[in-house]
């Protein structure tokens, strides 16, 4: 296959601002998003923040230690005859609440700017820009914009080094002769003191005395600057092929590069100490080699040859979605929803989508970028062995919503979500699939049987049915269900024995005893709700197409994602032809699309997955930068990006068989998820089927 040709027939151009869709450029632990200038110089032209984020960059307002978890309050719902604390809401300590949602806050780590001057001294507007012409080159990570302020032309390189948090940048342009290009970095106060979306996103740029920004080392043609703020601290290091350095403000520093020539050169880092720069033409050379042979290693699909006029657009959104999701989820964490654009819900992971950005890694021959993030559920195990302990269970119980700590935050929806809990299992069983070896299981072994130690005790023996139940309390993957009504929702019933089963697994691979508890839940799980022919969102939602028609139909998730053992057949099908029916989509999320694909896909009914995968829906929409729009305000969703590919995998590559044999297609069949009708000629190579 011609890699190159199938991706740089998809690279992103632009001649014109577009508000909702900025390039980024970095490395999966970094990330630098500019506007059509190729830096930030105007970002009053976006609905979201141009983000200068790391996942080791973050804020606690007033210090870590200001409140801890023990500090909010607690409301108790009744489980099974004993009452269990969840951080649901303000109560009598909203203080404490807000604080601890907020904090550890991800920073913007600074602006970096273009001055552009006209002839008398004033500053240039948008407005004053023309001739744009921008392109994101996937093939190296290269970005290049050119386009002219008052008619004089300015041609901008951006690059991103792949294993330094550096930005190298190269402008040409007769502006810099005139001595009317200056390049500038601000830096934004750190809190996030609102309890708006708006404020969390936004973060309030003027409150100059709640943080400090000093000059470190200079040198002829560098210096260092720190920045600190309450305990916490950062370094930017700055390089200059020719110039000064002049502090322009409280928080800004401006470069004014020699009128001599018409090209300048520079590098910004930065680092929580001892940031590094390096060559601009290093920078450059590191990021073409870095992305090149991220192209030509792992999989490549091609739908060029495709009757349907559908197969491009596809096809672009698989290639933008790998290069998306390498560059924003494949770093040392679970990302934030958003990735490193831009802060989301305060820039904390929301570990329930850790499945949808990165469960398509393996599947694509790229596990090294799951693996990156996997060894941090080991660091926050005592977390969450805590976090289970409190509330009387036994194992680990992973929190939902957390910052780097792990630590979970008040929510009002966060604390009652389960099916987070397995959602590491299935990863470290991908890692295995990928790596069968005894490392493997030595690896991941804590992270799968402490899992299921929760699990088990989380289910309640109900003597009556005598079958194990999920909840009250808790709340589905659909969140629109409160905490006391919902339970038995089918996803979370087959997803808690899929779980089971895996870490049933890692014992016998590993040869010791597994937990009888295990195989006995797993075995005894109650049957998914249904009702008139269709499965139910949980068991007591009867009103699940009439009035809970919204958010998630999470109910599908049991078969598709999941083999589906405790699942009907006939009635998913039904259920599928329900939700298309009625749901309203415009309520739904980005990963809600593919996983309805993986769901049609299963059942054998081919056309409706690709139907599903590009259906027409404001959520379902991907922009000029490929990141899946959802709402203003909410332009990068990288769940569902991830979620596409992982659908995209499975319809291509096929899945496993789940244990009585029931299979829409077999993973020996070619392209089992797509029409077979001829419409689609689809052609890869290097996939996995799904488990």
């Amino acid at each position: 296959m011609d890699r190159r040709q199938i991706v740089e027939r998809h690279q992103p151009e632009l001649n014109k601002w577009d508000p909702v869709s900025p390039f980024s450029v970095g490395n999966g632990e970094f990330a630098f998003s500019a506007d059509i200038t190729g830096l930030q110089t105007f970002p009053n032209q976006y609905e979201v923040p141009l983000g200068t984020q790391s996942n080791w960059g973050w804020h606690y307002t007033g210090g870590p230690g200001r409140f801890t978890e023990r500090d909010a309050a607690y409301q108790a719902y009744d489980t099974y005859g004993r009452a269990v604390g969840y951080a649901m809401k303000p109560g009598d300590k909203p203080e404490a609440y807000h604080w601890l949602r907020q904090n550890p806050h991800r920073l913007q780590l600074g602006r970096i700017s273009f001055r552009f001057l006209s002839e008398s001294g004033g500053e240039a507007e948008a407005e004053d820009i023309t001739d744009i012409s921008q392109k994101m080159n996937l093939w190296s990570g290269i970005l290049t914009s050119e386009f002219a302020v008052s008619g004089f032309p300015v041609h901008v390189m951006t690059a991103c080094h792949p294993t330094i948090d550096a930005i190298g940048v190269r402008v040409v342009s007769p502006l810099i002769e005139q001595g009317r290009l200056q390049v500038f970095i601000r830096f934004p106060a750190p809190d996030m003191i609102s309890t708006t979306w708006a404020k969390a996103v936004f973060p309030d740029l003027d409150n100059d005395g709640r943080h400090l920004t000093e000059l470190g080392e200079t040198g002829v043609n560098g210096a260092t600057i720190v920045r600190s703020m309450d305990e916490d601290r950062y370094e930017v290091s700055w390089s200059w092929s020719a110039g000064s350095l002049e502090r322009t403000g409280v928080h800004e520093f401006t470069l004014l590069p020699d009128p001599g020539g018409e090209s300048l050169e520079f590098s910004i880092g930065f680092a929580q100490e001892s940031a590094q720069t390096a060559e601009v033409g290093a920078i450059k050379s590191a990021s073409a080699r870095h992305w090149e042979s991220f192209w030509m290693s792992g999989a490549a699909i091609d739908f060029s040859g495709s009757a349907d006029p559908r197969a491009y657009e596809l096809e672009r959104r698989v290639v933008l979605s790998q290069f998306l999701l390498a560059l924003h989820s494949g770093g040392s964490m679970p990302p934030q929803e958003t990735g490193l654009m831009y802060n989301s819900w305060f820039g904390k992971s929301h570990l329930e989508m850790h499945w949808w950005h990165a469960a398509h890694f393996p599947l694509w021959g790229r596990e090294n970028y799951l693996l990156n993030s996997m060894d941090w559920y080991e660091q926050i195990l005592p977390v969450a062995r805590e976090l289970a302990q409190s509330q009387g269970y036994k194992g680990a119980r992973w929190p939902k919503m957390v910052g780097f700590d792990g630590k979970p935050c008040p929510s009002p929806v966060a604390n009652g979500l389960i099916w987070q809990q397995p959602h590491p299992m299935t990863l470290a069983e991908l890692c295995y699939q990928a790596d069968p070896s005894s490392d493997t299981l030595e690896r991941f072994r804590s992270i799968v049987f402490e899992a299921a130690d929760f699990m088990v005790s989380f289910a309640q023996w109900n003597e009556e049915k005598r079958v194990y139940d999920l909840g009250p309390p808790l709340i589905p993957a659909q969140e629109c269900h409160f905490m006391q009504d919902s339970k038995n929702p089918p996803y979370e019933l087959e997803y808690w024995k899929y779980g089971l089963e895996i870490a049933i697994r890692w014992a016998e691979r590993m040869q010791q005893p597994a937990n009888p508890l295990w195989a006995e839940v797993a075995g005894s799980l109650a049957e998914p709700p249904q009702a008139e022919g269709v499965y139910l969102a949980h068991e007591r939602c009867l009103e699940t197409y009439l009035t809970k028609n919204r958010d998630h139909p999470s109910m599908l998730g049991a078969f598709g994602i999941l083999p589906g053992t405790l699942i009907d057949r006939k009635v998913m099908l039904d259920t599928l032809l329900k939700v298309k029916e009625v749901w309203i989509w415009e309520s739904a999320w980005g990963w809600d699309f593919p996983m309805c694909a993986m769901t049609a896909a299963r059942l054998g009914e081919a056309d409706l997955a690709v139907d599903f995968l590009l259906m027409d829906a404001s959520k379902n929409t991907y922009l000029t930068n490929g990141h899946n729009y959802q709402r203003p305000g909410l332009s990068a969703y990288l769940p569902g990006n991830g979620g596409l590919l992982a659908a995209v995998a499975m319809m291509a590559a096929g899945w496993k068989e789940n244990e009585a044999g029931e299979s829409a297609a077999k993973s020996a069949v070619r392209n089992p998820g797509f029409p077979q009708d001829g419409s689609w000629t689809v052609k890869w190579e290097g996939l996995k089927p799904w488990l």
